[in-house]
């Protein structure tokens, strides 16, 4: 546990975040807000905008290649093809979300796009690495805004983990709702991570193991979609205790955070040889699981859970949650949060603390030596 320090600034501006999560929805998150990269001035619309099916194939591919590729040689042609395509995706969901709210670009101070990760090795000290894919300069060009991206990177290089980078937005969020060490922010995307902070100044938050992705990946291998509608395939099956008990018996679940993953550090491949149902619901009793044993790992065990991202929406995964971990939980849109958009406000936040010179990360958060800014700032002139 660390102290994380901020200090106030100036006045707010309007900046729009997007987000492409690892677990690949198909969509691109989209929000505005008015903030100035501390607090939340003012919460702006928010949108899912759906990208084709083509171009999902075509981003799933890419991170295939990038698992192969592994940071030895060149990167794979592909990931031209692939980063132009996200580029477009986001200029045109900036675009339609102006049209929508009847804003100008000049209204506009950044875009913050996160791009789309497909690989991340982090190692504490040196040697890490961490690709998302986005062209910035184009978001930039293409939407007639200031643009801020490759947000991990220099995290990464000064030797932090490069994730997770949402805690200072969640701290944000905790402060909003009046909530303090009682309460902790979870959010469940591809991989899971946490966000615990006493109300005061100590901040602790990583990621706590595989979420969304591995469950996606296993009902996609079986032509069944590309998720599992209400977790209905998990609770038609039989959680494998045995199974689960060996995947945990993993030493990343008991190593002390700092810590972050790879989308594909943990895949669905842990089921292998169990039926469509009973391997869904080992996947998704596992997530549940690794939580309560990230829970352990926190200065302060919280009572209750906000949760944000797609997998609140899986009732057989929150009952999971609830039952192997004993909080209770709380859908972060039942106390005036938007848990569709959390993830892209955080980028629109970070895209201004970015363009301002502060710290997107911390001892507490990525295990970075001292708070380090990071992002590449692209300005229009």
């Amino acid at each position: 546990m660390h102290k994380c320090e901020d200090a106030l600034l100036s006045e707010p501006v309007w900046a729009i975040g997007l987000m492409t999560g690892t677990a690949l929805d198909g969509f691109v998150d989209t929000a505005l807000i008015r903030t100035d990269g501390v607090s939340v001035a003012e919460f702006g619309p928010f949108e899912l905008f759906a990208y084709s099916d083509t171009d999902r194939a075509l981003l799933a591919e890419a991170i295939t290649q990038a698992r192969a590729w592994a940071f030895e040689g060149p990167e794979p042609e592909i990931f031209a093809e692939a980063e132009a395509l996200i580029t477009r995706i986001y200029a045109d969901a900036v675009l339609k979300l102006l049209d929508k709210t009847k804003m100008r670009r000049e209204d506009i101070a950044y875009t913050g796009g996160h791009g789309l990760t497909v690989l991340h090795r982090p190692q504490i000290g040196s040697g890490g690495r961490t690709r998302q894919l986005l062209d910035g300069a184009k978001l930039a060009a293409q939407t007639g805004i200031d643009s801020v991206w490759d947000f991990r990177s220099n995290d990464v290089a000064m030797g932090g983990q490069g994730a997770p980078l949402a805690p200072i937005y969640h701290t944000a969020l905790l402060r909003h709702a009046k909530l303090d060490g009682q309460t902790a922010i979870l959010n469940l995307g591809g991989v899971a991570n946490i966000t615990w902070w006493d109300g005061q100044d100590a901040l602790a938050a990583f990621d706590t193991g595989p979420a969304n992705g591995p469950i996606n990946e296993w009902i996609e291998a079986h032509g069944k979609g590309t998720f599992d509608p209400d977790g209905m395939y998990a609770a038609r099956g039989r959680v494998h205790e045995g199974r689960l008990l060996e995947i945990l018996d993993n030493p990343w679940f008991d190593a002390p955070f700092p810590k972050s993953l790879d989308r594909y550090d943990f895949d669905a491949g842990l089921v292998r040889g169990l039926s469509l149902e009973d391997g869904a619901a080992t996947l998704t009793a596992l997530v549940a699981a690794s939580l309560d044993l990230a829970l352990r790992l926190l200065p302060q065990r919280p009572k209750q859970l906000v949760v944000a991202g797609g997998g609140r929406k899986n009732p057989v995964l929150m009952d999971q949650i609830a039952q192997r971990c004993a909080v209770s939980l709380l859908d972060a849109d039942a106390i005036g949060l938007r848990g569709d958009a959390i993830e892209a406000e955080c980028f629109a936040l970070l895209a201004v603390r970015s363009a301002r010179g502060l710290p997107l990360s911390f001892p507490c958060t990525t295990g970075v030596k001292e708070p380090t800014t990071g992002g590449v700032v692209t300005r229009l002139g």
